[in-house]
């Protein structure tokens, strides 16, 4: 199993407080790696929330690779962030750790959003492969307003190693997972949480319907549903092609993963639709056990479990800031001033749901609709 922190907020606040969280909880990782994902930030980034991100780590080749393959082809460099990485023991270092801000090409600077987006996922995929063989290109994100930081170590001294504690950047959504070494060799690739075209997810679990899942998002014929090196990036995607693809509102991603029986669908007012999802999208079904966090363009966070309910998970705080943990004593670290009783712990047809600035929590119900 992983263990997962989130934290969303109306306010700035430092990730090393959802790292902390994570470090809570730590009997659930083994310190295989940790990964972080940060949106709408602040500190140095808040004037610049318009402009794309890349994030990753290069070799000094990789780096001169990706600033020639930038200015050919027209980006331009409006800012550069490194981590204030320091040595720690348990952590091996890379040459270069970095998040770069780019103006648009001139072409692209009066088109629609869902263009530039396609844009930057083309320039991602592009940096990505020329890196992949030999790892001089690591690339995790290329979007405004969203970093992201991945390393091997355990999460506290990968913390500690880019200099979170003592950096002063700052965000309002802030992802964490710390990694348990199971199915696959370990590569940065397959670190959670996982970003496309401003959606985010990370899962605890094992997603034993991965191998068709995979093809069938493969077959859409979009770009960006590529890599795989975990079987929990399809859950990311999955959210990508059912609400930015087909437009759907975002509860009816649970009802895409986890579909309702069918005397259970004949009770919902939209019995129709959801009937019909299910037939058309029946290679999307999950069978986990499975738990997951994810977030959507506008700050939407939310935390689902599929029908086993095996893998645990907890939502609470208060209004203008929301935590959503593997366990309690996560939120408890996260949010301690709060109402404990109003904790939710989202059974298997919930899908608890944080609006943008952590203004309110709701839990939708699949069989209430």
């Amino acid at each position: 199993m992983c263990r997962l922190a989130a934290i969303t907020s109306s306010d700035y606040f430092s990730p090393m407080e959802t790292v902390l969280a994570l470090e809570t909880m730590k009997e659930g990782h083994d310190g295989s790696g940790m990964g972080i994902v940060m949106k709408d930030l602040g500190g140095e980034f808040e004037g610049l929330k318009g402009f794309p991100i890349l994030s990753g780590i290069c070799s000094e080749q990789g780096l001169d690779a990706v600033d020639r393959y930038m200015e050919t082809h027209g980006f331009k460099a409006k800012y550069v962030w490194a981590p204030a990485v320091r040595e720690v023991p348990g952590v091996q270092r890379r040459d270069h750790y970095f998040a770069k801000v780019y103006q648009y090409p001139e072409s692209y600077l009066d088109r629609p959003m869902s263009e530039k987006e396609d844009l930057l996922m083309r320039t991602r995929l592009q940096l990505r492969r020329m890196g992949e063989e030999d790892e001089s290109i690591i690339v995790f994100s290329f979007y405004p307003d969203v970093l992201a930081l991945k390393e091997v170590g355990d999460p506290l001294e990968v913390a500690e190693f880019f200099g979170l504690d003592r950096d002063g950047i700052t965000a309002k959504i802030v992802f964490a997972q710390g990694r348990q070494n199971t199915n696959y060799a370990i590569n940065l690739y397959a670190c959670h949480p996982f970003f496309i075209q401003g959606y985010a997810s990370m899962t605890n679990g094992e997603n034993t319907a991965f191998v068709p899942i995979r093809e069938y998002l493969m077959s859409r014929g979009f770009p960006g549903y590529i890599g795989y090196n975990s079987d929990s990036e399809v859950f990311t995607h999955i959210l990508h092609y059912t609400v930015r693809q087909l437009g759907y509102p975002l509860h009816y991603y649970k009802d895409v993963i986890t579909p309702l029986k069918a005397a259970e669908m004949d009770r919902r007012p939209d019995a129709g639709a959801v009937r019909l999802m299910k037939q058309s999208l029946r290679s999307l079904c999950i069978d986990g056990p499975n738990m997951v966090i994810g977030f959507t363009p506008d700050g939407t966070c939310f935390m689902l479990q599929d029908s086993k309910k095996l893998r645990p998970g907890v939502v609470g705080g208060v209004r203008g800031k929301y935590a959503l943990m593997s366990e309690e004593c996560g939120v408890d670290r996260a949010i301690p001033k709060r109402e404990r009783p109003e904790d939710i712990f989202p059974m298997k047809y919930d899908m608890v749901i944080v609006s943008p600035n952590a203004d309110k929590v709701r839990v939708w119900n699949q069989q209430q609709g």
